[in-house]
């Protein structure tokens, strides 16, 4: 027997073994190999998806991209820019010089629970902390103050802290007086152009003003971002309304109005009414001063209306030859007179009408134009409708009715019978020298092209002749103390007595200058106009507008000439040498 013949079963055992060990680790790679494959599968299932959601959050935004781009809305309306846009929009005036602007202030408001339910609102006595809070607003109500404070009533002290003044009331100590930021209105100019602007009320929206008009624009939110912007040059409101404040002081006057107007588009460079409020803090006297002379308030305006009158005459072929001598003596038109202030002689040209401003002649030349042609004119010039304006505030003419008499005709066409707003006259004398074309008036900034057409009123040559009468007025006339030198100015003096309960107060007057310059191409049309002045020193006494309003003229033009465009040039006028032989004052 072989030696090893014993270990063939089991070397064979042995091999067998090895195989199975063989076949289980072969297995095993195969397991490895397959969990590999699952794992990586998986992985890639998983990149994939996430690259899939990607793309899709990419496609939402592109799409969203897209739409925003094509629907024209940008960013409007989200949360982000409404927390940039300001609560209320600006308002500007021509030159982008703000007039109107929200910003964030301080208000200083009394909380009586500070302190707890329980005890004392306030750690000192209430008179000693209000007199500590006068000391930092001397035009603080001490003692209604004070009186809040004992009866522990919540409530504003003051809208509009400063920061400094806002350090100090800290520095009192009392923890009930409170110091919430918040967004407040403020007019950088102060009382400048109070008027035109309005207010904004304790409920956000705007009063009286360009500040109603413009309401929805300014406090929505998809039009607030964009200001406002008006016609009016602040440069020019600021010194009309010193000119007007001057001549108010120099004849003790209880009020004044003004307008400074482009000729051509019927854009208001300013408007001006005094006694003015102050939008930053209205109060009861703030109120009051609300009311707008130049557009709510209507006047008989006098003389103002006999170039009306004349260019009326001139177009209608009544007036043909300037030289025609007319009877100056009282006309009686039944058991009425209408006279002149003072004889001025036994009869006049038209020319010498104007520049001495006789009601007589003027209303012989009327009663021949006859009423209706005279009414036709007024209507054409708007004098029958409310001022065509954007504020709210807009007075009512009072108006002679349909059918005018002879004597009704006579005596509007010197300034009588009828009563209009100072704005009426501004666009009417605008037509009357810049061709004959009546365009309403608008506080709205026009960009080229954008003037409205208007109407015609007066011919061309009408216009051309009335320039010529003007400047005569103004040079040799009523109208002397408004001839800014260099400047051509031309106009026409207005003194009408007021009516009161028993007819016409001999006492009490409204002065009116209205003018244009330069007349040898008519640029603006100004109106100053001083409510019940009186004779001083600074008038030589008299009360008439060709020694109160006038002045002011001649003073605001010189001012405002370079601000806009009109420089003062002593070698350019009107050509009147084909009238001047008719004017004895010329001559002499």
């Amino acid at each position: 027997m072989n030696a090893f013949s014993g270990f063939g079963p089991a070397i064979a055992a042995g091999r067998s073994g090895h195989g199975a060990v063989s076949m289980a680790v072969a297995s095993g790679r195969v397991q490895l190999v397959t969990i590999r494959e699952r794992s990586l599968t998986t992985a890639r299932w998983r990149v994939l998806w996430v690259a899939l959601g990607f793309a899709f959050v990419a496609l939402l935004a592109l799409v969203r991209i897209a739409y925003l781009g094509m629907a024209d809305h940008g960013l409007r309306g989200t949360s982000l820019e409404e927390a940039l846009l300001p609560p209320r929009g600006e308002i500007t005036d021509r030159n982008g010089v703000p007039l109107a602007r929200a910003f964030p202030a301080y208000a200083l408001w009394f909380n009586p629970t500070a302190l707890g339910d329980d005890g004392a609102p306030l750690v000192r006595d209430p008179a000693t902390v209000a007199a500590k809070l006068k000391a930092i607003f001397p035009d603080l109500d001490q003692k209604a103050v004070a009186a809040q404070f004992a009866a522990g009533k919540q409530g504003y002290i003051r809208r509009r802290v400063l920061p400094e003044e806002a350090n100090r009331v800290q520095e009192i100590g009392e923890l009930a007086l409170e110091m919430p930021m918040e967004q407040d209105r403020h007019y950088p100019q102060g009382s400048m152009a109070a008027h035109v602007l309005g207010y904004v009320a304790a409920d956000g929206h705007g009063r009286v003003g360009m500040e109603q008009v413009f309401d929805k624009h300014l406090s929505n939110p998809a039009t607030r971002g964009t200001p406002v912007a008006l016609s009016i040059d602040s440069r020019v409101q600021g010194a009309l309304e010193d000119e007007l404040r001057r001549g108010m002081k120099l004849v003790q006057a209880q009020g004044g109005a003004g307008i400074v107007l482009d000729v051509d588009t019927g854009e208001v460079l300013a408007l001006a009414s005094l006694p003015e409020f102050d939008p930053n803090k209205i109060d009861a006297r703030g109120e009051k001063l609300m009311f707008n002379r130049v557009t709510n308030q209507v006047y008989e305006l006098g003389s103002t209306f006999k170039p009306l009158s004349i260019a009326a005459a001139i177009d209608a072929g009544v007036v043909r030859n300037l030289g025609r001598r007319w009877d100056a003596t009282p006309v009686k038109v039944g058991r009425f007179t209408i006279s002149d202030s003072h004889s001025l002689g036994a009869d006049l040209n038209v020319i010498e009408t104007l520049i001495h401003s006789s009601n007589t002649v003027t209303a012989r030349v009327v009663d021949e134009l006859g009423p209706e042609r005279m009414r036709r004119t007024m209507i054409d010039l708007g004098m029958n409708e409310r001022p065509y304006i954007e504020l709210p505030a807009k007075g009512f003419p009072i108006w002679p009715g349909e059918k005018w008499p002879r004597l009704r005709s006579m005596t509007v066409g010197y300034g009588h019978g009828i009563a209009v707003t100072p704005l009426h006259l501004a666009s009417a004398y605008a037509a009357m020298v810049n061709g004959g074309i009546w365009r309403p008036a608008t506080l709205k900034k026009l960009g080229p092209g954008e003037a409205p057409k208007g109407r015609r009123v007066f011919k061309a040559s009408t216009s051309s002749r009335m320039r010529q009468l003007l400047r005569a007025i103004a040079v040799y006339g009523t109208g002397r103390n408004a001839d800014a030198p260099g400047y051509r100015v031309g106009g026409k003096t207005g003194s009408a007595e007021k009516p009161g309960a028993h007819g016409y107060q001999k006492s009490a007057l409204v002065s009116t200058f209205a003018a244009a310059f330069p007349m040898d191409r008519p640029r603006y049309v100004v109106i100053a106009m001083l409510d019940e002045p009186r004779g001083t020193l600074a008038s030589s006494y008299q009360r008439t507008a060709a020694w109160n309003a006038a002045p002011i003229v001649g003073r605001l033009v010189p001012r405002i000439g370079p601000l806009i465009g009109v420089r003062p040039d002593d070698t350019r006028d009107v050509d009147i040498s084909d009238i001047k032989p008719l004017i004895p004052e010329a001559n002499k």
